[in-house]
């Protein structure tokens, strides 16, 4: 690892704002595997969004004043300033009024953070029963909060509305998650009666939040899902960490679309002479050689596929440290759906791991899907992305650390998976069509999100978008059963710009990439692509716009 950094004022500024975090957003302790505050919430209330605004005005002002003592403090100070003026302008437009979606708002969060907690020991149940009682309060904050965007014209669409009352009225009965959490428990009767109480007044907290929702909320709220052009604006600069053109990036997603498209079909011939994409796959779906039966084969799958990737890319393409070469490739106790990272820890004690929750009943799997994921959680994905980062860490302070941009850590990881395919692991008919067939998806989610909310002509020049076209749109662009495709799109519709973030940042990464390459095929060393991901990756997690000024001053 490199030697200790000593912190400079800019260092020291970014780490106290880390900690002002860490204060008006309590969570993070438990995020980050810090002790304290562990059972306490953000204050949700319009009287705690002004604090969280006034302290980032306060440190913005410091933060602009600042002066760097060498490149590292530039990048600290240049994030820091696009982040606090970010924060501020969210504010100031009133996201805070309308904070409600379908998976990253609120009325998740208070429930979410209950699967970081620790439970082994009494004391970890003590934390969780405060955490409890402490629920609804901050329910009753982000309500109010709600409210002022109601009194302000402000409301988050109808959508949105129903589709998470729905989610809440599963989290207001006696057989909800609180009422499970509490039953979990291993603990001394007075405590154990103490988490029975919490748990029944988190549940009562959920069962107000759908009442104000359902009688309060809703008939204020639009019938339209688009956001307008204001407010994605600056949401999307929020989520790719640059500021793009959306009428340019809504075409571009068009014919990025048309050749994802074609390209898919032109493998599907050669998959079955003559078949379509459809047909290509069933095909495939029926082909036992691709197939691995039972979690412990696709553990083992998983791994194997883990560590050729590793030793091969570390001898070319990464410089890949010791401590990184270890990926451990888990099931995850849930069984929730989907493949997750999560990164090592400081001293890499913990090894990185990418976890695959496999739903119930699920036995079944085909590698061809699954390839391109692996390389997407692993290597050369969000492994090596969020590995070094942490390897790094001597040279990067605790805010760097913490920082975390979309379109920069997505967007590397379908950068990852393109350059696998240019490197030639995706040769196989059936894998490539496996990486096109997310790759797809991708694109077809920047046309749909700035097409729905933007109210742009639809591609096919039958009008103006809606959020109901979205459903026939995305159905038709991915290989998923139909309560995929729904949960998928309400996600977009209710949290605009975030979609997007993934394949726009694909891009900024691949064109950032091919400018460096470009200025330095003609210098000493020439344009070696290890070089530039070594520099690329050195820094961090920071807004693609901060990363190409890095690179390419």
């Amino acid at each position: 690892m490199a030697d200790e950094r000593i912190p400079t004022p800019v260092d020291e500024l970014a780490e106290e704002w880390l900690e002002t975090m860490l204060e008006l957003s309590p969570e993070l302790h438990v995020q980050l595997g810090r002790s304290g505050r562990e059972s306490d919430y953000t204050d949700l209330s319009p009287d705690g969004v002004a604090a969280q605004a006034d302290a980032a005005r306060a440190m913005l002002a410091r933060v602009r004043a600042a002066r760097p003592d060498d490149q590292t403090d530039v990048v600290t100070q240049a994030e820091m300033v696009r982040t606090l003026e970010l924060e501020l302008e969210q504010i100031e437009a009133g996201f805070w009024q309308r904070d409600l979606n379908v998976i990253a708002s609120p009325a998740q969060g208070l429930r979410d953070v209950f699967d970081l907690m620790e439970t082994s020991s009494v004391e970890d149940w003590e934390h969780v029963a405060r955490r409890l009682h402490h629920l609804p309060a901050a329910m009753s904050g982000y309500v109010d909060s709600l409210r002022i965007g109601i009194a302000a014209g402000n409301a988050p669409a109808i959508r949105q509305v129903r589709e998470v009352a729905a989610q809440a009225r599963k989290q207001a009965g006696t057989d909800s998650f609180f009422a499970q959490l509490a039953a979990r428990a291993d603990v001394p009767a007075s405590l154990q009666a103490d988490l029975d109480d919490g748990a029944r007044a988190s549940s009562e907290a959920y069962g107000r939040l759908v009442r104000f929702l359902e009688d309060d909320l809703a008939p204020h709220a639009p019938e339209a899902d688009a956001v307008g052009r204001e407010h994605y604006a600056l949401a999307s600069r929020a989520f790719v960490g640059a500021e793009i053109d959306l009428d340019e990036t809504y075409e571009w997603g068009i014919a990025e679309l048309d050749r994802m498209v074609a390209e898919q079909e032109q493998i599907a011939d050669q998959i079955l002479p003559g078949a379509g994409v459809a047909e290509a796959i069933a095909h495939l779906d029926g082909d036992p050689s691709s197939k691995l039966h039972g979690t412990d084969a696709l553990q083992a799958w998983m791994q194997q596929t883990s560590d050729r990737a590793i030793v091969e890319l570390g001898r070319t393409h990464f410089d890949i440290p010791e401590p990184m070469r270890r990926l451990e490739c888990m099931i995850a106790p849930t069984q929730e759906g989907g493949i997750y990272y999560t990164a090592p820890s400081e001293d890499f004690e913990r090894a990185g791991r990418m976890w695959w929750s496999v739903p119930e009943g699920i036995t079944e799997f085909d590698t061809w899907r699954e390839l391109t994921t692996v390389y997407h959680e692993g290597v050369p994905g969000h492994h090596l992305q969020l590995g070094l980062a942490t390897y790094n860490s001597a040279q990067l302070n605790g805010w760097r650390r913490l920082n975390w941009n979309s379109g920069h850590g997505e967007g590397w990881a379908l950068y990852a998976e393109r350059l696998m395919a240019d490197l030639g692991y995706l040769d196989d008919p059936a894998d490539r069509l496996g990486m096109l067939d997310g790759q797809r998806m991708r694109a077809a989610r920047v046309v749909l999100d700035i097409g729905v909310h933007l109210r742009k002509p639809k591609p096919d020049g039958s009008g103006t978008w809606t959020g109901e076209d979205a459903f026939g749109f995305m159905a038709q662009h991915v290989n998923m059963n139909d309560s995929f495709v729904r949960f998928e799109v309400n996600r977009y519709l209710g949290w605009a710009g975030q979609a997007p973030s993934y394949k726009v940042g694909q891009r900024m990464w691949e064109q950032l990439r091919d400018d460096w390459v470009a200025v330095h095929a003609g210098r000493p060393g020439g344009a070696d692509l290890k070089e530039f991901h070594r520099q690329a990756l050195s820094v961090g997690s920071i807004g693609l716009g901060t990363l190409r000024t890095t690179l390419l001053p």
